[in-house]
């Protein structure tokens, strides 16, 4: 039986099956627990959850009071949600908090979940599927925050937020692709789990700044047979999951790994998850080297597409990210120098850009946001900067900031 309870009225004992709130104001990353010690009783006690619903069939009832509703059981659709309507178009600015939050909460569900399957502990994708849902519906009214922002991961916690960051691109290309909802949603799961099998690693080898042994490098290329043997384990994992942690290191030519799998061979989740996996690897800081800025990423991508990459999964890539993606520092013809904060629906090559530099000055300017598809900006990219060169310091907090 269902119940809707005040979390005054729990006890240890208590099978919680939701939070009667938004994933990410709850102060657990699983959607569903069993209160098995004070501790986490006082902690969701202690926080701003205020009602929850409980299963007394898998664990103990609660005292009947005014503050407790039962809810009838329907079996036939207990896991069938009612159409919602699409989350609403977001400014850049406010959906750059949005994603801040979502991607801190994600940091803590990932490392946790990894950390579990490290153990042998077996996993439940139940528990990653309102992460999932916050980083679809986060991807769904702004991509360009939550994208942007997964980008600059620190590199000691790069395995776990590179999972997030996949699963974002995954849901992104996915939608892009004209994909249905589910099959988004099994593309975004697909992407958190890819490289669970790295738990598997030694942390030294995945931590190592030098090159790689021939015997290391042998190791970690087995990273998605062991993913692939830790999700057969677990329970609720799709075969979109199943699949993209096997394979996403397959190419189109065959000479990927671990099947050398090649053109329609790979599935098409697989053939996604390649090219999302390269994009954030390669624009991510890594123990061994510093990543690259994301508009030369895609330049580098593209003289390896059809070999490694399906080419028509790339170019519908960069159309979700834009020539010049988020976060890129760009020299208007004008002379300003700027950084990508929106990509325009319209067309690639005219993103709004925040402007804060003047070469003609070789000075800050006060920060202005233009927008590049109307025509009283009246400028346009000239191409790419490098900050290092021009000397400008914390450019990410350029457009982070929001």
């Amino acid at each position: 039986m269902l119940k809707r309870v005040s979390v005054e009225n729990l006890r240890i004992g208590v099978y919680i099956q939701e939070f009667c709130c938004a994933w990410k104001d709850t102060p657990f990353w699983r959607t569903s627990l069993l209160i098995d010690s004070d501790k986490t009783l006082q902690n969701i006690q202690a926080s701003d959850v205020q009602e929850v619903l409980i299963d007394t069939a898998k664990g103990l009832d609660v005292e009947h009071t005014a503050a407790t509703a039962e809810v009838a059981p329907e079996p036939e659709e207990k896991h069938v949600a009612p159409q919602a309507a699409l989350p609403q178009r977001s400014s850049f600015n406010d959906e750059m908090a949005q994603a801040k939050k979502i991607y801190a909460n994600g940091k803590r569900a990932v490392t946790t979940m990894f950390q579990e399957a490290r153990m042998g502990k077996a996993l439940d994708t139940a528990q990653a599927d309102a992460l999932v849902e916050e980083i679809s519906s986060s991807v769904m009214r702004n991509p360009d925050a939550l994208i942007g922002l997964a980008r600059l991961k620190n590199k000691d916690d790069y395995t776990y937020m590179h999972s997030v960051a996949v699963c974002a691109l995954m849901i992104a290309l996915a939608r892009k692709l004209k994909l249905d909802e589910p099959q988004v949603r099994d593309a975004g799961m697909a992407g958190l789990l890819h490289d669970i099998g790295k738990m598997m690693i030694p942390q030294e080898i995945l931590d190592k700044p030098g090159k790689l042994t021939d015997a290391e490098f042998l190791e970690v290329k087995e990273h998605p047979v062991h993913g692939h043997q830790i999700l057969l384990e677990g329970s609720g994992v799709t075969e979109a999951a199943l699949d993209v942690c096997l394979h996403h290191h397959e190419r189109v030519d065959g000479n990927g790994y671990p099947h050398k799998l090649k053109g329609e061979e790979i599935s098409l989740f697989a053939r996604m998850g390649a090219v999302c996996d390269v994009y954030d690897a390669i624009t991510s800081n890594r123990p061994y080297k510093a990543g690259w800025e994301p508009a030369e990423s895609l330049r580098r991508m593209a003289e390896w597409s059809g070999s490694h990459f399906d080419n028509t999964i790339f170019q519908a890539f960069v159309k979700c990210l834009g020539i010049y993606p988020t976060g890129s520092l760009i020299r208007l013809k004008t002379g300003r120098i700027g950084v990508v904060i929106e990509q325009s629906d319209n067309s690639l090559l005219t993103p709004k850009v925040k402007i804060f530099f003047s070469v003609k000055s070789n000075s800050y300017i006060p920060p202005e946001i233009i927008d590049l598809a109307k025509a009283e900006a009246q400028d346009s990219i000239q191409g790419l900067e490098d900050a290092e060169k021009l000397g400008l310091k914390n450019v990410n907090a350029m457009w982070t900031a929001g």
